[in-house]
């Protein structure tokens, strides 16, 4: 899926796009969240539950975060952390089936896109959150820290 993007990796580029998943994923965050269902139709579809369930995961490390420059620091560590793919034990069981477990080599360059989507949503998510004040985070994206998307969550339980 092309991006546009700032971050080097497998994704092809295209600075032309008005919108790319990761926009779509910022836009339809917010009412996303409230759905218990969602009709996969795509693989786009699929790419976007986990941008989705990603922000989550961003929300609530920028709820500790006073400054913009804390939280891309705190969000940089979290693009970068080890992290799951479909098909490792360690991810949301309930929508590993919803996706085809990787071949061995196919699994270091899955790593590498999701590496470069978690880095360029971290930096235009900042954009969003610290929109109008530099100095602390917008309170109508942070009271969507706590809700769930699909009763799941890409971290395991009691890490935050």
């Amino acid at each position: 899926m092309p991006l546009r993007s700032k971050v080097r990796g497998p994704a092809p580029q295209d600075p032309n796009l008005e919108e790319d998943i990761i926009d779509e994923a910022i836009i339809f965050f917010k009412p996303l969240t409230f759905f218990r269902n969602f009709e996969f139709r795509s693989d786009a579809d699929r790419v976007l539950v986990y941008l989705i369930l990603y922000i989550l995961e961003c929300l609530k490390k920028l709820q500790r975060c006073p400054t913009k420059s804390q939280g891309s620091k705190e969000l940089t560590s979290l693009a970068l952390a080890r992290f799951d793919i479909p098909g490792d034990p360690g991810f949301p069981r309930e929508l590993n089936n919803l996706y085809a477990k990787p071949s061995i080599a196919d699994a270091g360059l899955m790593r590498e896109y999701i590496s470069q989507l978690r880095t360029e949503l971290g930096l235009r998510l900042l954009d969003k959150v610290y929109a109008d004040d530099q100095s602390q985070p917008s309170k109508w994206w942070l009271c969507f820290a706590k809700r769930k998307f699909l009763d799941q969550s890409l971290s395991a339980p009691g890490t935050y």
